[in-house]
């Protein structure tokens, strides 16, 4: 049950944290932002012209969901490192931008594809952003801003060992950046949140690529022996997928009919 007032109504661009933040601010749009790696991945896979389809878990349930779908399965970096081979479809953006024959992937991330999907139940039309593709999430929602839509951004953030919310900053950056393309496109004059405004400063104070390497979660990775993937993340404006759901996968918006996914108001 949502707190009046935390559900940011009042403003046509909104942001708030994680699953639960998903659940309490609707909006007719709904933008998650994973920046390492799910939404990152998903950006890249996209661009190679593969259809995504993000599960929730992580265990023999998504073997057999890449087989209803006759999809490749991606595995865990760890996985394909331990399997010894450098082919082999994993979670890194970096295995992906090399990968060759797969038209259909099933990407495992249990807080991304949650996020993603509770959104879509909700009755948002959902896309994926990170840095390498928010200018253009930001100039395919700009017109629909113009037209009245809402939108809300959803930082997905990062799992404590207690399983608690740990607010990411590469996801609040991400938020931030796909924000301040949209406040910034012609035709549209819509009021953003405290907390979506909070975002563009975050954004606009980040160095990249030195912040996101640094960071927690790109120290993290880089330490793994993952700095490709960081690199590949910190990467701004260099892609103009626009990764849509549509049904259980993500599609490129271009590939879309002109109007794409049905749109049902679910904000004010």
């Amino acid at each position: 049950m949502t707190i009046p007032g935390h559900d940011q109504s009042s403003y046509r661009l909104r942001l708030e944290w994680g699953p639960t933040g998903a659940e309490a601010v609707r909006a007719d749009y709904a933008v998650v932002v994973d920046v390492l790696s799910f939404t990152t991945t998903l950006s890249v896979a996209v661009e190679r012209g593969i259809e995504v389809f993000p599960f929730r878990w992580r265990d023999a349930r998504a073997a057999e969901h890449a087989m209803r779908h006759a999809a490749t399965l991606a595995v865990g970096r760890f996985e394909a490192l331990s399997r010894g081979d450098a082919r082999h479809v994993s979670l890194s953006p970096a295995s992906l931008a090399e990968v060759e024959g797969v038209e259909r992937l099933v990407l495992p991330s249990p807080n991304g594809s949650t996020i993603a999907f509770a959104l879509a139940d909700a009755g948002s039309s959902v896309v994926g952003a990170c840095l390498r593709n928010a200018g253009a999430v930001a100039r395919w929602l700009a017109p629909r801003v113009a037209a009245g839509a809402s939108v809300v951004v959803v930082p997905a953030g990062e799992r404590w060992y207690d399983d608690t919310l740990r607010p990411a900053a590469e996801d609040l950056w991400g938020a931030g950046a796909v924000l301040d393309a949209l406040l910034d496109a012609p035709g549209v004059d819509a009021g953003a949140s405290p907390e979506a405004r909070m975002a563009v400063a975050a954004w606009r104070a980040t160095d990249l690529p030195t912040d996101l390497l640094d960071c927690a979660g790109g120290r993290e990775l880089r330490e793994a022996g993952f700095v490709a993937d960081v690199e590949i993340a910190a990467q701004h404006d260099v892609s103009e997928v626009v990764p849509v759901l549509v049904g259980e996968s993500f599609r490129d918006a271009a590939t879309l009919p002109p109007d794409g996914p049905r749109l049902r108001r679910v904000g004010s």
